[in-house]
């Protein structure tokens, strides 16, 4: 039965989730982004979520706390001095999950989860100002410029006279 489960067990025990969690935690901190399932993507999340939102404020307190899931100190410099500065004005949503489909071995769905201020391809990608056309419109783009420049130029020999004559 499953009263009172909270949160994915991911089928290990206590001690070994909460390594596996802290090591998962430390290599997204390290490389912002990380390939692995989705089942420990989505538990990962509520874990290292907090630990982003207590590197805004740098304080010793904070440093301990988050030393204390991670126990490991280039992690923590890391977070505080480098992810801390640069999510300070998010109020939350550090971290992005892109589904990538299944493992071949055991058909495990697999997922790359990083943090979101870090994806200079997203954002490049949100800001992009071109647009993508289709085969119909570039062909409608392409005969638009020369019809348009024909008739711009009879309009402006129609309008020339009837400006100078107003004049």
């Amino acid at each position: 039965m499953r009263h009172g489960k909270k949160f994915n067990h991911l089928g290990r025990k206590s001690a070994h989730r909460k390594a596996m969690l802290a090591n998962m935690a430390c290599s997204l901190i390290e490389h912002k982004r990380i390939k692995t399932t989705l089942a420990k993507a989505k538990a990962l999340r509520p874990y290292v979520e907090p630990m982003i939102t207590r590197s805004k404020v740098n304080t010793t307190h904070n440093r301990r706390t988050v030393f204390s899931y991670l126990q490991n100190k280039e992690a923590v410099k890391e977070l505080f001095d480098e992810i801390g500065g640069k999510v300070a004005a998010r109020p939350g949503g550090y971290t992005r999950i892109l589904r990538t489909g299944f493992r071949l071995g055991d058909a495990a769905e697999m997922c790359i989860i990083e943090l979101v201020d870090y994806n200079e391809t997203m954002g490049a990608k949100s800001t992009g100002a071109k647009k993508k056309r289709t085969r119909r419109s570039k062909a409608k783009a392409e005969d638009a410029p020369a019809a348009d420049a024909t008739e711009t130029a009879s309009d402006a020999s129609t309008e020339a006279p009837a400006e100078g004559g107003e004049s």
